[in-house]
């Protein structure tokens, strides 16, 4: 099928491995690698890859709300348009606000995370310190890896969406091959034995991987952002959101079970990169332990790329509806790709690993909250809009009806007040707090210029008209 541009100038080039390679790839970062230890000392393997499941079934309710509100409305800036028809345009502006920090929080972060991840492949190349931020020495080699990746990785986008879904697809390609070689060397060098007791901590070791695991999913929401560059029928979009979620569900169980099989508990505890040595020892070769890093530079690759896409479209659909300058909302010429919006996103990641790693992490960990905000905020759009406008066409139709969307926003807001001081996910005082605090200086300035428009089809054409006057 040949691409096709759509009336607002972007071209139709998306299929469906594109779709899935974008949302999986965006979901499947570096966290699997760095974090499974820690999983598996607090749950046990078999604990570990429960709390994973239980987790995806709480993110594939929000998705089934995504699903249905992609396939009704398949328009870029996706969350936007869904809570703009809904509930009107300030708490539409609140909901993307709060949802453009999360994206760009995860581009910023994957270019600390790649030179960090580097340092594990060439722990010599440390040269030139500049200076220290929050504790952390900032070298000269360390933030240029950080830097021409960011400018390589703009460019791409820059360039078109069809040559980023191409780098996306070969780097998912990639991790799913190291994902096969991991789950056969289980096979052939894994040992039960080591997976013994198959669950640890009880209740609270569950939960303690429990809360961690909605955040590994945050990605399939790309999905949305892209919707006017999917050339599929609008029920497949739906689907192909849900089928991401569910194929990140079964990676990271495999990565639970897998390296859960391969050393003693104790051991990958005390690793630093346990997947990595388990690896190693599945197939007793230090080789394949560097592949599966490999591995898992491939997935700070798919997740930057995933977000850097969904981050620039959804700057982009805010500009288009006059809540942020008109200068964010323009397509390249040649390209068809919101070059000015990929440019300032990409500009702050180039930016990003001047900064060190922990003051990334801060920036990523007031991210998380505001992306659960906006899970949220489209779980009740789902509802008012069941109900509302229950003549709405929806090619993809959740089941279990406005029930669905109450339980998914129940869910997700439980997940929001974990971030909350005294909880197992609390947001670091003053840091976290602070970062949110000045991003919603910023966006409070905006919000006051947007006008007070109400819910309905045309909400977004009444905000640009109310603009004008």
């Amino acid at each position: 099928m040949a691409s096709q541009k759509t009336s607002d100038g972007f071209i139709r080039t998306l299929g469906r491995w594109d779709v899935l390679a974008v949302a999986f790839g965006a979901m499947i970062g570096f966290g699997w690698i760095v974090l499974t230890g820690g999983f598996l000392e607090g749950a046990g393997p078999l604990g570990a890859a429960l709390a994973f499941v239980l987790g995806g079934i709480v993110v594939a309710l929000v998705g089934l709300t995504y699903a249905e509100l992609v396939s009704a409305m398949p328009h870029v800036g996706g969350e936007h348009n869904y809570v703009l028809r809904a509930m009107g345009s300030r708490p539409a502006f609140f909901t993307s606000w709060t949802l453009v920090l999360g994206y760009v929080s995860v581009v910023a972060f994957e270019a600390v995370a790649l030179p960090q991840t580097m340092l594990y492949l060439f722990p010599d190349m440390l040269a030139g310190r500049m200076w220290s931020v929050a504790g952390y020495d900032v070298y000269a080699t360390w933030a240029a890896v950080g830097i021409v990746s960011a400018i390589v990785m703009t460019g791409l986008n820059y360039i078109g969406v069809r040559p980023a879904a191409v780098f996306q697809s070969i780097a998912v390609l990639f991790l799913l091959a190291v994902g096969a070689a991991l789950l056969l060397g289980s096979f052939v060098g894994g040992s039960t034995e080591n997976m013994e007791p198959l669950i640890t901590g009880g209740v609270a070791g569950l939960v303690g991987v429990l809360v961690a695991t909605p955040f590994l999913f945050v990605g399939f929401d790309v999905i949305p952002q892209s919707a006017e560059e999917i050339k599929l029928p609008y029920r497949q979009i739906g689907q192909l959101l849900l089928l991401s979620v569910l194929m990140a569900v079964a990676w990271y169980v495999l990565i639970m079970l897998t390296v859960g099989s391969s050393l003693p508990v104790g051991e990958l505890a005390a690793s630093e990169l346990a997947a990595a040595d388990g690896m190693t020892a599945l197939w007793g070769s230090d080789a394949m332990g560097t592949i599966l890093v490999l591995g898992g530079i491939a997935g700070i690759l798919t997740s930057w790329n995933g977000f850097l896409i969904g981050a620039s479209r959804l700057v982009y659909a805010l500009a288009q509806s006059g809540m942020l300058p008109r200068w964010f909302g323009r397509l390249h010429p040649r390209y068809r790709t919101p070059g000015n919006a990929l440019i300032f996103i990409g500009g702050l990641s180039v930016l990003a690993p001047l900064f060190g790693r922990q003051t990334l992490v801060w920036m990523v960990d007031a991210g998380g909250l505001s992306i659960i905000v906006a899970y949220v905020m489209v779980a009740l759009s789902f509802v008012v809009l069941r109900r509302r406008e229950p003549g709405m066409d929806r090619p993809f139709r959740a089941p279990g009806g406005t029930a669905t969307g109450v339980v998914a926003a129940v869910l997700a807001f439980g997940l929001g007040i974990l971030f909350m001081p005294g909880m197992p996910a609390a947001l670091v005082w003053p840091y976290e707090w602070v970062i949110l605090g000045l991003w919603w200086v910023i966006g409070v300035v905006f919000m006051l210029r947007v006008p007070r428009v109400g819910p309905g089809p045309e909400a977004e054409a009444r905000v640009l008209a109310a603009r004008m006057r």
